[in-house]
C-alpha cells in the first residue's frame, strides 16, 4: 500500500498548494466568489461536472448499481438531465444577471422582498449538501488508512476548508479541474473496464444476476419520477450550481460548457451503475451497498492504480464538498448576515440603510463591494466549514441527509424561482407564500412520513405552486420599475440601476 499512500498524499498536498496559489488571485469579491466571471468553455465544463458529481454520485451511484443493477444509474442520470436543461434553457439569462446568489436574483425580480427567507432555505440546502460530501470521507479514509470515522471526516474536511478559505472560487476552480481529470481517468478509464473484466464480462454478469438488474426501470418508475423532481429540478435552482454559472465569461460559455458537463454526467451515471453491477457479481453479500465502491477498488485493482482510483473518489467528494461550502458561506454572508446587519443599520439610520442599495444593488463593483468583502467572505467560509465538519460527525446517513437537502430546496424554492423567470404576473407576496408553504409542507410530511418518503416532495411542490399562483393573483402586480430593471439585467445590461432596498 506504500505506493497507494504516496499517490494520495501527493494529491492532497497538491490541493493545498493550489489553495495557497489561489489566495493570490482572490483580490476582490468577484474573484473570491465567482472566479472573476472569467472562465472559458473548457475550464467551465470541467468544474461544472466536478461540482455535480460528488461522493453521492460516485460512492452512492455505485451502491445503487450494486442494489438495483443498471437502473441504479437513474439518480445520477437525472442530475445530468437537470444540468442539460439548466444549460440549454436558463444559463445564459442567469449569467447575464451578474449577481452572486439565487436570493439576489429573487430580490431583483420581486423588488427586494423575498431574499432573506429564500436565503435561509438555500443556506440549509447548501449546508446539508456539504455535510453529505464530508461524511463520505469516512468510507475512503477507512479503506486507505483504517482511520476512525471522526478522524477521517476531520482530515478530509480540514483540507477542503483550508483551500476553499484561502483562495475561494479560484482555488476551487483549479482544484476542480485537477479533480475532473483524476476522476475521469480513475473511474471511467480504469475502474470501469477492470471491474467488468473481473466480473467475467457482460455475458457472465447477465447469467449470474436476476433479470431485473438489467431492466431500465428495475429501480421502480415512482423512484425515477421522484429523482426527476428532486435532482433534475434541484439542478435548476441550487446556489452551488448557479454560482458556477456566474463564473462563465459569456452566455455562450455557460450554454456550451454546461451542455458538455451534462453529457459527461450521463456517461458517468451509466459507468457507476455498471461498476456496482459488477461488484454484485464479485461480492454478493456485502453488508451495505455503499461499501461496494471501496470493496471493489481494494480487492480488484493493482498497486498504484488503486491509489489513483481512490484519489478519484476523493476528487469526487472534494469537488462537491468545496463547491457546496463556498455556496453555503456566500449565502450565509451575503443573503443572511448582510441583510440582518443592514436591517439593524436601517433602523438606526434609515437614510443610510436605503442608500446602501438604492444606488446599485447586488452586482460587481456596486455599493455591496466594500473593501472588506473578501475578508468577510473568507471568514464565513471558515466558519461554515467548521459547522459542516461538526454536523458531519454528528450525522451518519448520507442518503437521508441528501434527500432532506434537496426536498427543502425544491419544495421551497423551485416554484418562485422558475415562476420569476417564466411568469410576469408573479409577485413578491406570492413568492414569499410559495417558499413558506412549500417548505413547511415538506418539513411536516418528512417528520410524519419519513425523510425518504416520496410524498413530501409531491405535496410540497403542489402546495408551493398553489400558494404562488393564488397569492400572486390576489395581490397587486410587481411594480413596473422593478420589472424594467429586471428585463434590463436579463438583457445583459448589468449597469442598469436597481430599486432594491434591504429588508
Amino acid at each position: 500500500m506504500a505506493v497507494d499512500y504516496a499517490v494520495i498524499v501527493l494529491y492532497l498536498a497538491g490541493m493545498l498548494a493550489v489553495g495557497w496559489w489561489g489566495m493570490r488571485r482572490a483580490t476582490s469579491k468577484s474573484d473570491f466568489l465567482v472566479a472573476g466571471r472569467r472562465l472559458g468553455p473548457a475550464m467551465y465544463s470541467g468544474t461544472m461536472a466536478a461540482i455535480v458529481l460528488g461522493g453521492a454520485s460516485t460512492i452512492g451511484g455505485v451502491g445503487l448499481g450494486y442494489q438495483y443493477g443498471l437502473s441504479g444509474a437513474w439518480m445520477v442520470f437525472t442530475i445530468g438531465l437537470g444540468l442539460l436543461a439548466l444549460s440549454v434553457f436558463f444559463s445564459a439569462r442567469i449569467a447575464r444577471l451578474k449577481v452572486y446568489t439565487v436570493s439576489e436574483m429573487l430580490d431583483l425580480r420581486y423588488g427586494g422582498s423575498a431574499g432573506l427567507i429564500s436565503g435561509i432555505v438555500m443556506w440549509a440546502y447548501t449546508l446539508m449538501l456539504a455535510v453529505t460530501s464530508t461524511i463520505a470521507y469516512a468510507t475512503i479514509f477507512d479503506v486507505l488508512f483504517g482511520l476512525d470515522r471522526t478522524v477521517s471526516i476531520v482530515i478530509g474536511g480540514a483540507i477542503v476548508v483550508a483551500y476553499s478559505t484561502l483562495g475561494g472560487m479560484w482555488s476551487i476552480t483549479l482544484t476542480d479541474m485537477v479533480q475532473f481529470v483524476v476522476k475521469t481517468i480513475g473511474v471511467l478509464l480504469l475502474l470501469l473496464p477492470i471491474a467488468v473484466i473481473k466480473a467475467g464480462g457482460f455475458a457472465e454478469m447477465a447469467h449470474r444476476l436476476p433479470h431485473d438488474y438489467f431492466a431500465p426501470l428495475g429501480i421502480g418508475g415512482q423512484t425515477v419520477f421522484t429523482y426527476v423532481l428532486i435532482y433534475s429540478f434541484g439542478m435548476l435552482i441550487g446556489q452551488d450550481i448557479w454560482q458556477r454559472v456566474f463564473t462563465a465569461r459569456s452566455d455562450r460559455t455557460a450554454r456550451l460548457g454546461g451542455t458538455a458537463a451534462g453529457t459527461y454526467c450521463l456517461v458517468y451515471a451509466l459507468a457507476g451503475a455498471v461498476i456496482g453491477t459488477a461488484a454484485k457479481v464479485l461480492y454478493p453479500h456485502l453488508g451495505s451497498p455503499d461499501d461496494a465502491f471501496a470493496t471493489i477498488v481494494k480487492d480488484t485493482l493493482p498497486v498504484g492504480v488503486r491509489g489513483l482510483v481512490l484519489a478519484a473518489a476523493l476528487s469526487a467528494v472534494m469537488s462537491t464538498s468545496s463547491g457546496a461550502l463556498i455556496a453555503c458561506a456566500t449565502v450565509a454572508h451575503n443573503d443572511i448576515w448582510s441583510r440582518v446587519r443592514g436591517a439593524v443599520r436601517a433602523r438606526r439610520d434609515p437614510a443610510a440603510g436605503a442608500a446602501s442599495w438604492a444606488a446599485g444593488g447586488p452586482r460587481d463593483g456596486g455599493p455591496a463591494e466594500a473593501p472588506d468583502e473578501v475578508r468577510g467572505n473568507r471568514l464565513f467560509t471558515l466558519l461554515m466549514g467548521l459547522a459542516v465538519i461538526v454536523t458531519a460527525i454528528a450525522l451518519n446517513n448520507v442518503v437521508e441527509a441528501l434527500t432532506l437537502a434537496y426536498n427543502l430546496l425544491v419544495g421551497g424554492l423551485l416554484v418562485p424561482i422558475l415562476g420569476g423567470l417564466l411568469w410576469r404576473r408573479g409577485t413578491a407576496a406570492g413568492a414569499l407564500a410559495s417558499v413558506a408553504v412549500g417548505g413547511l409542507t415538506v418539513i411536516g410530511l418528512m417528520a410524519t412520513l419519513g425523510v425518504l418518503a416520496n410524498e413530501p416532495i409531491y405535496y410540497g411542490l403542489l402546495a408551493s405552486l398553489v400558494a404562488y399562483v393564488a397569492v400572486s393573483l390576489a395581490t397587486p402586480p410587481t411594480d413596473q420599475a422593478v420589472l424594467t430593471v429586471w428585463r434590463e439585467r436579463l438583457a445583459g445590461r448589468a449597469d442598469a440601476p436597481s430599486p432594491l432596498t434591504r429588508v
